[in-house]
């Protein structure tokens, strides 16, 4: 059963970067598709990015297009998300997410496997 942990959390002022960093554990992380999701306080889960198992496709949310990356490096085990030019709007708990398909989707429910989170607060 794989375990993700993610990393790279932060505080951080609006205009800034941050990576995000999601290391599968187990022999199969090239098997799985990926995917970022948020929830900012209040509000429900969103999806953010996701890639396929060979991260040869990916697919982002309207409000993360020409801002935030998503990639892979299976032989690392991890999924990155590149987030730049980040906004107050952008505070929110990140978690990786995995799932054995294909290209892997938007809805979370489709997913198998979670991160714990990690915090990203953007201050104005």
């Amino acid at each position: 059963q794989a375990q993700l942990v993610e990393s790279g959390g932060g505080l951080v002022q609006a205009g800034g970067s941050l990576r995000l960093s999601c290391t599968a554990s187990g022999r199969t992380f090239s098997s799985y598709g990926m995917a970022w999701f948020r929830q900012a306080p209040g509000k429900e889960r969103e999806f953010v990015a996701d890639i396929t198992s060979s991260g040869s496709s990916t697919r982002y949310a309207d409000f993360v297009k020409g801002r935030f990356t998503i990639s892979r490096d299976n032989a690392k085990n991890t999924v990155y998300l590149q987030m730049n030019s980040l906004k107050p709007e952008d505070t929110a708990v990140y978690y990786c997410a995995g799932v054995r398909l294909d290209p892997p989707g938007v809805v979370g429910g489709r997913y198998r496997y979670w991160g714990q989170g990690t915090q990203v607060t953007v201050s104005s």
